[in-house]
Formats: C-alpha cells, sequence, structure tokens
C-alpha cells in the first residue's frame, strides 16, 4: 500500500472512531451486558449469581403474564402497523396534491410527533374518561352509553391502540410523502397521455414507486409497534385490574426489572425481545424481494 493511500485510510479511521466508539459503549455493549444479566439472579442489590436458564424457564413455563404479554404486543403489532400505514399512506397521497392550507394541514397532522408522549397520553386519558370525558360525552348525544375505555380489560387495549395509529401517522405521512415526490411527474404525463385514470396512475405507477419507502415505514413501524410501553404506563393505572389486559413485553420488562428489582429476568423478557425483533426484520428484509419496486 502507498504511503498517500496509508495517510488517507487513517484519517479516515480517526473521522469515525468517535462515532464507532459511542455505538460500541452506548448499543453493542448494553445489548451484551443484557445477554448476561439475563443468566444471572440480580435481586435488588445483591450479588449477581449465575443461574444458567432459569430466568427463561421461569417466562415460558411459570409466567401466565408474561405469554398474555406476548399475544397483546402481536394483536397490538397486527393491527396498528397496516391500518397505521394504510393511513399514512393516504394521508401523504391526499397532502400530496396541489390543494389550499396543505402546510397548514402537513402541521396539523404532525403535531403528534413532536407533542411530548406524556402530554400525549394525558390527553388522551382524559378524552377516555368513563365520567366526564368528551368520547362518552359525545356517545351520550347519540344516545350510546360509552363504556369505561380504561378501566375495562374490553376494551383498553383497543384503546391504547387507537392512540398509537393516531401518534404513527404524522411521522410515517411526512417519510411517504418525501417518498412520493420523488417519483418522477413523467410517469403521470404519459400515463395521461394513454388515457390512464387517476386510479389508474395510483395503483400502476404510485403504489408500485412508493413501495421501497413504504417497506421501510411497515419495518420501522413493526419495531416501534414491539416496543409499545409509554402510552400504556401514562394511560393505564399500575393497579388497573384492566393492566394485564393491556401490558406489552416493555412494560413487562420495566415491571421486572424496576418495580421489583429482578434485573435477571426483566434481561430475559429484553432478550426475547430482541429475538422476535431480529427474526420478524429477517422475514420481512426477505419477504421485500416479491413487492417493493426499486426504479
Amino acid at each position: 500500500m502507498k504511503k498517500q493511500k496509508r495517510k488517507e485510510m487513517l484519517w479516515a479511521y480517526l473521522f469515525i472512531f468517535p462515532s464507532v466508539f459511542l455505538i460500541l459503549c452506548l448499543n453493542i455493549w448494553p445489548v451484551i451486558q443484557t445477554i448476561m444479566f439475563s443468566f444471572q439472579k440480580i435481586e435488588g442489590f445483591l450479588p449477581a449469581q449465575w443461574n444458567g436458564g432459569k430466568n427463561y424457564i421461569t417466562l415460558f413455563t411459570g409466567k401466565d403474564e408474561f405469554a398474555k404479554a406476548l399475544l397483546n404486543t402481536a394483536i397490538y403489532a397486527v393491527v396498528t402497523v397496516p391500518i397505521g400505514t394504510l393511513l399514512s399512506l393516504i394521508t401523504a397521497v391526499f397532502l400530496n396534491r396541489q390543494i389550499r392550507f396543505k402546510s397548514f394541514f402537513r402541521v396539523c397532522f404532525f403535531i403528534p410527533v413532536i407533542s411530548a408522549p406524556a402530554a400525549v397520553a394525558m390527553v388522551w386519558r382524559w378524552l377516555y374518561n368513563s365520567d366526564f370525558g368528551i368520547i362518552n360525552y359525545a356517545l351520550s348525544l347519540i344516545g350510546i352509553e360509552g363504556p369505561n375505555w380504561i378501566g375495562s380489560s374490553k376494551y383498553v387495549l383497543i384503546s391504547i391502540m387507537i392512540v398509537g395509529i393516531w401518534s404513527m401517522v404524522g411521522y410515517n405521512m411526512v417519510i411517504l410523502l418525501a417518498g412520493l415526490q420523488d417519483i418522477p411527474s413523467v410517469y403521470y404525463e404519459a400515463a395521461r397521455i394513454d388515457g390512464a385514470s387517476e386510479r389508474d396512475c395510483f395503483w400502476k405507477i404510485t403504489l408500485p414507486l412508493v413501495s421501497p419507502t413504504t417497506f421501510f415505514v411497515v419495518l420501522t413501524t413493526t419495531i416501534s409497534a414491539l416496543q409499545i410501553f409509554d402510552n400504556i404506563y401514562m394511560m393505564v393505572p399500575s393497579s388497573s385490574p384492566s393492566l394485564k389486559s393491556a401490558q406489552s413485553i416493555v412494560y413487562l420488562y420495566y415491571k421486572y426489572t424496576f418495580a421489583q428489582q429482578n434485573k435477571g429476568l426483566g434481561s430475559a423478557v429484553a432478550v426475547v425481545l430482541l429475538v422476535i425483533v431480529l427474526i420478524l426484520t429477517a422475514i420481512q428484509m426477505k419477504a421485500q424481494k416479491k413487492w417493493v419496486i426499486y426504479q
């Protein structure tokens, strides 16, 4: 290797070293440490003790709430990801047109993204209030008795999913809007010359060419849905009997690690979630070859 080439590589490594060092310290090492903790018994401030795979055995054989949390998380992801992605795409297509007050509508849809999650959850908790919430009040005006949205095991997960979908539309809309604006206008001009309708342009041009952006949205939204925590924590009281019907895997991790001071069991929950995310991501990366069209 020539001296000039070695000098260039040295400077390149020096520039990327701070980023690599921070990634190792803040991302890679915590993952390794969590995996190590999952094979140990760590309760409170007591010294850690190696217990093999007992934490995983406890999760899969002796913890019914872990199976319930897995089911809740799966239902949440299966419902919110397709509905949220579809609504985001519809909103992006609508706001990509030449309409009046387009910038105003974009800001309105994006406000939930820049709002504090705690504030958003508290507002929705007030809206869902069974006694003086505006949702039940609106239902009473048409003769319908509204349910106890947060306190009922039947409706609590639905309530959380509505908030989750409402929160994700604005962020995904911006990403999809960028993908729509990246589609060359000549495709639409050529289609209209050939007599294609607006619906034909959407199904034959817009949907295929925005599929890479849609895939990114689906991938990131799925990972985010599997990590749902803040809305559950802020909206459902820990003493509520409906909590078991809403708690997710990440909420269970918080409960074991911080509320019960059982870091070993909490780490096992985190590792299981990591494996699930990796498997689903690998499946999505494999499946995208069949429906994603790159220009």
